[in-house]
């Protein structure tokens, strides 16, 4: 894994053969040397059997079972902690991102950015289908944090991002519940004043399952986020210290 330049890191809750379409489309979109890590919760999980007989014939993919506690933002920090590369991508295991641009995504990492994001709100993205209250306040939230708190991007909602391994280490990841951790990340780089930056994505919603997002119940982890965008430059140190005072 030496030469790994990218670890694709795919949060999946009970999937089944559905991932087997999504794992088609990286494999065959990513061109850069790259390891794909799906993250279960439990070993029972039905994402498990595609995904071990998926590896069977492709060896940069294996699945890991998250011991951090339930919930994608434990399995994406489980992922990001797990990775091999320098740079993490995350995206979803419903197929709504676009698998294409995870080498543009990684290359911008490369360049410098921290955080690079995949922006549904700027020219030449889009978002197609989905709940409409979900798409309205993810957009007002990307559009107001970028005109007010410059963070960088558009889109600072948006789970499809690829980050700076070291970074995110760094800086440690707070979250323990929901998609939050895109937004959290976003912010903390705006705070330590590192470089975001994005490119346009079109989002299609999930054409098989169903959605586990949950708007109500995760809109108090989002605005945790969203004003913590808003301050004076931080230290990676002071950073983590402001977490460890919240768990203190």
């Amino acid at each position: 894994m030496s030469e790994t330049r990218v670890s694709v890191i795919i949060p999946a809750y009970n999937e089944g053969d559905a991932v087997t379409p999504v794992l088609d489309r990286i494999f065959e979109s990513v061109r850069l040397p790259c390891e794909v890590l799906v993250i279960v919760d439990t070993e029972d999980d039905s994402t498990i059997p595609a995904v071990a007989e998926y590896a069977t014939k492709e060896p940069r993919l294996r699945y890991l079972v998250n011991t951090y506690g339930p919930g994608p933002a434990n399995a994406i920090r489980y992922g990001i902690n797990a990775a091999a590369a320098p740079v993490a991508a995350v995206t979803m295991a419903d197929g709504c991102d676009d698998a294409r641009q995870i080498d543009d995504l990684t290359r911008l990492v490369e360049r410098g950015v921290v955080v690079a994001a995949a922006s549904r709100y700027m020219a030449g993205g889009q978002q197609v289908g989905g709940p409409v209250l979900k798409g309205q306040l993810s957009k007002l939230a990307g559009r107001s944090l970028r005109m007010l708190a410059h963070i960088g991007t558009r889109d600072a909602t948006n789970s499809f991002k690829a980050y700076s391994a070291d970074f995110v280490r760094r800086v440690g990841i707070d979250s323990r519940d929901g998609f939050e951790i895109g937004l959290e990340l976003t912010a903390k780089a705006r705070r330590m004043r590192l470089p975001v930056a994005e490119i346009p994505t079109i989002w299609l919603d999930r054409q098989a399952g169903v959605s586990n997002f949950r708007v109500a119940r995760w809109i108090p982890k989002y605005l945790t986020w969203y004003f913590f965008a808003f301050g004076r430059r931080l230290t990676a140190e002071q950073i983590r210290g402001k977490a460890k005072r919240k768990e203190a």
